[in-house]
């Protein structure tokens, strides 16, 4: 097949953890043919005849990519070329948030090829479910959580539940999450910082003492799990990310991360999320990232499984 990759830069990547990585891998591996493009170097145009009529044509500025695991040598480019995305089998859509209005033009442009051409996440459903709103349609599984700007409601909120997380609502890889205890008094200057710089609301929820113990991350593969890992905080730390010092282990899923599995399953399924990354902290689920997730590389080394091989089953099983 030919694929288009459509990420950050190549150069930023990290052979050993990113998943793109892995996946890119897994699709040189059974013989499809990739390109590389970064974001900015996508058009959309009128005038292109197709079925027989006018449509817009989106294009992307996009090289011929290989890739080996190799660190600092990981990946060896052609020549640029405009590539029509209307002519490939795949895009992957990997670059990471922020899920700002940029992603969300990117996610726009893209409905034009899709599902002629598949992309993955489905676009539409990538930003009509940005990872810390779409949980919020599953209240039963969730922490009290509250989404909103009045100043007053979190602080009643936070009186209610006394220790509380803070989260930017569009925010990623923990950057801006802060953990406000009872007798903490930075609550209102967080606040007012915040407000001050963003127009987008915060959310808020109860902080969960078993995050001491981790905080994991299950893939989903088309609705069904297929893996999981542990992320335990760094010491001194609220948040359990591996990029502010997360360590992952070995994890398996208890019987209630099956049930939370089973009841949003059908929802990623029917909405084209092929690829999803929950957050699962004790008995709770916090998040449930469609963007980019992250953890294929992770859950193989602890077990074993090759996820991307099992993301690509299913990408060539929906083409076919």
């Amino acid at each position: 097949m030919k694929v288009a990759v459509q990420m950050d830069p190549m150069e930023s990547i990290g052979i050993d953890g990113d998943s793109t990585c892995a996946l890119m891998l897994e699709a040189q591996a059974r013989g499809h043919v990739m390109w590389h493009y970064d974001v900015r170097d996508m058009s959309l145009r009128e005038g292109v005849q197709r079925g027989g009529k006018l449509v817009e044509r989106l294009t992307a500025r996009a090289r011929p990519v290989t890739v080996q695991r190799v660190r600092g040598d990981h990946h060896k480019f052609g020549a640029a070329e405009t590539l029509d995305l209307a002519s490939m089998d795949v895009v992957l859509m990997r670059q990471d948030p922020p899920f700002d209005m940029a992603y969300i033009t990117a996610t726009h442009m893209l409905e034009h090829i899709h599902p002629a051409t598949l992309v993955v996440n489905d676009p539409k459903s990538v930003r009509d479910a940005p990872e810390k709103l779409l949980v919020t349609h599953f209240p039963e599984l969730m922490p009290p959580t509250l989404v909103t700007w009045d100043k007053d409601a979190i602080l009643a909120f936070r009186a209610e539940h006394r220790d509380i997380i803070v989260k930017p609502l569009f925010g990623n890889g923990g950057a801006g999450v802060f953990r406000i205890r009872e007798d903490d008094e930075n609550l209102s200057s967080l606040l007012d910082m915040h407000f001050s710089r963003s127009r987008e609301p915060l959310m808020i929820q109860r902080y969960e003492p078993a995050v001491r113990r981790g905080d994991k991350r299950i893939i989903l593969i088309d609705g069904e799990p297929a893996g999981v890992i542990n992320r335990v905080p760094a010491s001194g730390e609220a948040r359990s990310n591996m990029h502010v010092g997360g360590r992952a282990e070995a994890s398996t899923m208890s019987a209630r991360d099956l049930e939370i599995c089973a009841r949003i399953g059908p929802t990623l399924r029917a909405q084209g999320l092929l690829f999803v990354g929950i957050d699962v902290i004790g008995d709770w689920l916090t998040e449930i990232n469609v963007t980019s997730p992250t953890g294929l590389q992770e859950v193989g080394r602890f077990d074993g499984t090759n996820l991307a091989g099992m993301i690509w089953d299913c990408i060539e099983a929906k083409i076919k």
